[in-house]
């Protein structure tokens, strides 16, 4: 049985975190003059209350690391009991449209989070100012939460292949110790730049100083919350198009790569092999994609090229901003952007998904099959990049790969016997995986929320966006009784 102290003490921590950070939705409420001041008031309130008495019940030292169980426990934990006070002021603000219960403020508190994307609020061109930034600002926390487990934690937990991303900020042994000081800090100081420069080239481009740095919280958190029901499509400048595709795209590369780029490695990016196969992947989308929706919809190529770039991008990155409905452009789009959906960005970075990387590996494997069905006696070394890939690297990738289908079947499958119907089901399940945001059809889809759903398939999709940002197995393993064992 893991020793829960030290895990309850750095929940606690978090809390305390995030009653601060409920300060400031209340400031821009005060000084607009919006009643949710209170509200978020009160819940900061409440939230530093429990963290604070948490704190004294529990407080230790930290200075020997956590276990590896400790480490699978805190992790999704954190994240759960984040959400569940995150939501309060969801539960009690003031919408023009409709009022939360608690389900849908734990699912929309989640969705932020786990920066999905998902949402269930209407209205929002209506709603307050403090809300619009509170959603922004969740999503801006998980996207470097999210960084900082993919460097630090997954990989000391070998989670999915994560291992073959192994810095000096996690190891193979017993203990995930915290010796990445330099580099957390460097990757947070890279993800407020890029948010900074980001919110100016926004505002430069047209949008209001509050859009803008909104946006800027939610483009480079690959999040895809807006101010308004129409999202980016709310905006008809081609320049701003552009720039929000540029930054969904920065946010879903690898942040330590900015780091290195930054320290002196220039070509750091480009070197990259996960890099270089998502660029070109893109690419291999996009241009085919624009040309035929030149030639069968009437579009000029340059416009068709920006449609077709912002919405595979927004769905590649995982971060579901809305421009046009692509699912009206016919079933072709529609059975692209579906398989989109599960593709993802680049570990480390903020962007969901399977990831780029697991596919490379995968091709790998698939390749060294074939030759050895051609030539049995051959001797083919598998490699990622210039590195060999072990063993147990490949296992993980594998069982990765099964478990994610798997999940996704057993969601689709539950979704359906809740009394959705199988378009809604399947692409709901794959969106909240994936955490991409909008799924398909007249009800999720891009043009769409998810208000309409019953509470039942969003306490389930919230556990399945809870499952897909912290790699399946991190939550899974929980469900084992080994893992209480010993």
């Amino acid at each position: 049985m893991p020793n829960f102290r030290p895990i309850l003490f750095i929940v606690s921590i978090v809390l305390l975190a995030l009653a601060g950070t409920m300060l400031i939705p209340a400031a821009v409420d005060f000084a607009y003059g919006n009643p949710d001041a209170g509200v978020f008031l009160y819940s900061a309130a409440f939230t530093g209350a429990c963290g604070g008495a948490l704190a004294l019940g529990t407080r230790c030292h930290l200075h020997g690391g956590l276990s590896l169980r400790q480490a699978f426990l805190l992790t999704p934990l954190t994240w759960t009991s984040t959400a569940a006070f995150a939501a309060l002021p969801f539960q009690f603000g003031h919408f023009p449209e409709l009022s939360l219960n608690y389900a849908n403020a734990f699912f929309e508190t989640m969705s932020g989070l786990t920066t999905t994307g998902s949402t269930v609020l209407v209205g929002l061109d209506r709603t307050t100012e403090g809300i619009l930034l509170w959603r922004a600002l969740l999503q801006w926390m998980g996207g470097i939460g999210i960084i900082g487990v993919a460097i630090a934690v997954l990989p000391a937990l070998r989670v999915g292949g994560m291992q073959l991303f192994r810095t000096e900020s996690s190891d193979r042994s017993q203990k995930v110790l915290p010796r990445a000081q330099q580099i957390a800090k460097a990757i947070a100081g890279v993800y407020a730049g890029l948010t900074a420069i980001c919110g100016v080239c926004y505002w430069l481009a047209g949008m209001t100083p509050f859009e803008a740095v909104v946006h800027a919280l939610t483009s480079l958190s690959s999040g895809g919350f807006s101010t308004s029901d129409s999202s980016i499509g709310h905006f008809e400048s081609p320049v701003l198009h552009w720039l929000v595709t540029l930054f969904m795209l920065l946010g879903s590369l690898p942040f330590v790569l900015y780091v290195r780029t930054l320290t002196g490695q220039r070509d750091a990016l480009w070197k990259d092999s996960q890099v270089r196969t998502y660029l070109a992947f893109l690419a291999a989308v996009i241009l085919p994609l624009s040309i035929w929706l030149a030639a069968t919809h009437g579009h000029g190529f340059h416009d068709a090229l920006r449609l077709v770039a912002f919405n595979v991008v927004s769905v590649v990155t995982t971060t579901g901003y809305a421009y046009t409905d692509y699912s009206q452009w016919g079933n072709l789009a529609v059975g692209v952007f579906f398989g989109l959906t599960f593709i993802g960005g680049c570990t480390g970075s903020t962007a969901g998904g399977i990831k780029i990387f697991r596919f490379e590996v995968m091709v790998t494997v698939l390749r060294t099959h074939f030759l050895h069905l051609i030539y049995p006696r051959g001797v083919f070394p598998r490699q990622y990049g210039n590195r060999r890939l072990d063993d147990d690297v490949l296992g993980s990738v594998i069982v990765f790969f099964a478990l994610f289908f798997t999940a996704y079947s057993v969601i689709t499958i539950a979704l359906m016997a809740l009394g959705l119907d199988f378009i809604t089901s399947a692409s709901a399940a794959v969106t909240a995986l994936a955490n991409v945001g909008p799924g398909l059809g007249d009800i999720i889809g891009p043009a769409g929320t998810f208000s309409s759903l019953p509470d039942s398939a969003k306490w389930l999709l919230s556990l399945a966006m809870l499952l897909g940002r912290l790699e399946l197995f991190t939550v899974l393993v929980l469900f084992m009784p080994q893992f209480w064992r010993g």
